[in-house]
């Protein structure tokens, strides 16, 4: 689909790899994320929902830590930080509903990073395009 050998391709991962490890602090300067499926990580991912569905702006804002990463795979946009993230949740478009899978990462009891994935891309992860209506 990229028209790229498997060796690019590999090398491209690895850097990005290395790239993301160089951005984040490590596991030991943060604080371990709750456990799977526990009610403490169930919540997080619930308040986020109800403010992302909500348009609550400083909502979502208040569940970022302070040096939150934010990407938009395959586009090049980036977000480093609450602040700079907040500016682009607040810009028209800034937050679209309905588009596409969004993936948190969680840091105790806030989001430290998060990646948006459009739905053209959900058949990669086998999803469907959409979901049935509610």
């Amino acid at each position: 689909m990229l028209d790229l050998s498997l060796d690019s391709v590999d090398s491209a991962l690895k850097r990005a790899r290395t790239s993301l490890l160089c951005r984040r602090p490590p596991v030991a300067d943060r604080e371990r994320p709750p456990a799977s499926g526990s009610p403490s990580g169930d919540a997080i991912v619930a308040d986020f929902v109800d403010a992302y569905e909500s348009v609550d702006l400083d909502a979502l804002v208040r569940l970022l830590t302070d040096d939150v990463f934010c990407s938009m795979p395959p586009m090049p946009f980036e977000y480093e930080g609450r602040p700079a993230f907040g500016v682009h949740l607040r810009a028209p478009n800034g937050i679209a509903h309905g588009v596409g899978l969004i993936v948190l990462t969680l840091a105790g009891d806030q989001i430290c990073a998060m990646s948006r994935f459009e739905n053209a891309v959900l058949p990669w992860f086998g999803l469907p395009r959409s979901l049935p209506s509610r």
